[in-house]
């Protein structure tokens, strides 16, 4: 009988402090495979609104409790559905307390600060679910893709996002990070979709060309930043992306077990309202 795939089989090794990152392989996880599928895309489709539901009822109680924080970061390749994954998973969530903030180019004004500062102010506050559309991880791959920073700065950037993750962990933040994991023959499907329908050209920049010819060394600067910053308290978890419907049900699997192992309870009834009546 085949072993019943877990998700923590996708939980990138956890960086060693002392023996530094363990070498991580994109190639050992298929990006085209539906471990978690419940065997077609209507069912997972059936399957992820039940999660969405029980989603919006957790997501509830944290902006009602206010105390605990909950980031997810959304990383992948152009066209690995960061986006899409957004829309089908947090259709149902009451947009209370649900934050969407999306990392570009940085500004003059935030290029004139260190890489983390902006990023800093977008963090979860009390009783809110964040969501990073891209992120500061942008700071690490595009940099060593580019040749813009050296090994060693690219290192001392890995431990600033360490540093950075456990100060929003010790401060309350529950960190989630998906890396989308898509196969470059279907990002070319996806890339050709958008240049075929021409109400789809504004989401196709040329610039996607030039990163997709650079598609070996961003799969290589992926895996050295997920190896160098997976951790106990901000794990990074590797999604098979090629079926989208897939890849929205592995997605909200995580983070349901994540609100699951939060202490989330509605705030005590108050006395004040008991037997008032509205008229």
């Amino acid at each position: 009988m085949a072993k019943r795939a877990k998700l923590d089989d996708f939980r990138v090794p956890f960086f060693d402090g002392g023996k530094g990152a363990k070498a991580l392989s994109l190639a050992d996880f298929d990006p085209s495979s539906k471990p978690f599928s419940a065997g077609s895309k209507q069912a997972d489709r059936e399957r992820l609104t039940a999660y969405a539901a029980r989603l919006d009822e957790m997501q509830e109680r944290l902006h009602a409790q206010r105390r605990e924080r909950v980031l997810l970061v959304l990383q992948g390749m152009d066209t690995s559905g960061k986006d899409g994954t957004i829309r089908a998973v947090f259709h149902e969530v009451d947009p209370l307390g649900l934050r969407i903030a999306t990392f570009r180019v940085p500004s003059p004004d935030e290029a004139a600060h260190d890489f983390l500062w902006r990023v800093h102010r977008q963090a979860p506050a009390a009783g809110e679910l964040t969501i990073f559309n891209r992120s500061h991880y942008e700071d690490v791959l595009v940099p060593r893709v580019r040749g813009e920073l050296t090994s060693a700065e690219i290192e001392r950037r890995y431990a600033h996002i360490r540093h950075f993750e456990t100060l929003l962990a010790d401060s309350g933040t529950a960190v989630i990070k998906c890396f989308l994991h898509i196969s470059k023959d279907e990002q070319r499907e996806r890339l050709q979709a958008r240049i075929d329908d021409e109400t789809k050209h504004w989401k196709f920049d040329l610039a996607d060309l030039e990163a997709r010819r650079q598609w070996d060394d961003y799969q290589a600067a992926y895996a050295g930043a997920l190896a160098a910053t997976s951790t106990e308290h901000a794990p990074w978890y590797v999604i098979p992306a090629d079926s989208k419907s897939h890849r929205n049900l592995m997605v909200a699997a995580l983070l349901l077990r994540v609100f699951e192992g939060l202490d989330l309870e509605y705030p005590p009834a108050k006395e004040s309202l008991k037997g008032l009546s509205i008229t």
